[in-house]
């Protein structure tokens, strides 16, 4: 019997120890390593200061440690004048340091034209977001950042999400339907997809997503 506790205790052992191994590495994992943000830090002035003027600043920055974006470091940089809010960082692919300012000043720019007609036709609490996939649209389209054209002058294709917290209605395909005819119309965009999905205020999935594309 006390052989049979003593091999118990000790499979035990051994993996309580293994188990509390795991906890460490991940934790280390976790926490972003001090260096590497201060690199990318003085790797994005720098990159400010050669491309960009005093209207920017780096404010912050970003240890990526669930893959959630094509980096693991970026600097954190806001507009100070337009408050655009975007990154700069190291892309392995061009081995250079790259920015997502003109992605993310012209998701800005529509979610600002589109808001009126959205809170209008689906309710002051519905929530929606703009994405271009390529974040360095700005780079390849080589746009100067200090002097940022419009995505009108473009063939640009973001989605819209728009998030209602509610269960869909008939009504809905016809707004849908009426929103792409205003961007259209408005020549606000001519190419995209409009994406709706139902979400309860506590998270819950009310119903299947659904969208167009135009």
């Amino acid at each position: 019997m006390n052989k049979f506790l003593k091999i118990t205790l000790g499979v035990l052992g051994v993996i309580l120890l293994g188990i509390g191994l795991l906890v460490v590495t991940f934790v280390l994992e976790m926490k972003p390593d001090k260096d590497e943000e201060e690199k990318i830090k003085i790797q994005a002035e720098q990159y400010l200061e050669d491309k960009f003027n005093d209207n920017f600043e780096v404010y912050d920055t970003l240890y990526d440690n669930m893959g959630n974006f094509g980096f693991e470091y970026a600097a954190k940089v806001r507009d100070k004048k337009g408050n655009t809010e975007f990154f700069v960082y190291y892309d392995n692919e061009t081995k250079q340091i790259v920015d997502t300012y003109i992605a993310d000043k012209w998701e800005d720019d529509l979610e600002t034209e589109i808001h009126p007609f959205i809170i209008e036709n689906f309710g002051k609490t519905t929530d929606f977001h703009v994405s271009i996939i390529n974040d360095k649209i700005g780079q390849e389209l080589g746009i100067d950042p200090v002097n940022p054209k419009s995505y009108k002058e473009f063939d640009v294709a973001p989605t819209i999400r728009i998030t209602v917290h509610r269960k869909r209605s008939d009504g809905d395909e016809k707004i849908l339907n009426e929103f792409i005819s205003f961007l259209k119309s408005e020549d606000k965009l001519q190419h995209g997809s409009v994406i709706l999905e139902y979400i309860a205020e506590n998270g819950v999935i009310l119903e299947d997503e659904w969208g167009k594309e135009f």
